[in-house]
């Protein structure tokens, strides 16, 4: 039996690291909603309801990946809203409530998004700058 994630466990842990670790699917990405069926997923992301819901998410969210304070998403960053527990076929089609229920929805970032379905933090943005130098811009100048 897997565990259901909740946006309002999600949020009580303090640290990005241990939300991504919480989101985090380890390769599962298009179990179900992909393949001879992927046009009942994309019928439902091109939907009103969808489309209102993840306004309603991101505004939520206040424009943080995976809401937090430490990683505000760029203010023209595609915000993608990442489902906790993924759909299957049955749930688009038959339990839209499921697939609209605040309690499996997080905004997320590009990044953030394959690094949760890959199951690897390879993919998340790191928020270290590189020290600069003189001349590190214009090598010919050393």
């Amino acid at each position: 039996m897997s565990i259901i994630k909740t946006y309002s466990h999600l949020i009580t842990l303090r640290s990005f690291e241990e939300r991504f670790e919480y989101c985090k699917l380890a390769s599962q990405v298009g179990i179900e909603t992909f393949g001879s069926s992927r046009y009942i997923n994309q019928d439902f992301y091109r939907s009103k309801i969808w489309k209102d819901f993840r306004r309603y998410i991101i505004v939520r969210d206040n424009g943080y990946d995976l809401a937090h304070r430490d990683h505000p998403l760029a203010d023209d960053e595609v915000i993608y809203v990442h489902h906790l527990n993924p759909l299957t076929i049955e749930q688009i089609m038959d339990d839209i409530d499921r697939a609209i229920d605040e309690e499996n929805a997080i905004s997320v970032s590009f990044e953030t998004h394959q690094a949760i379905h890959y199951g690897s933090s390879e993919y998340l943005r790191t928020t270290s700058f590189a020290e600069r130098r003189p001349f590190d811009t214009v090598p010919w100048k050393k």
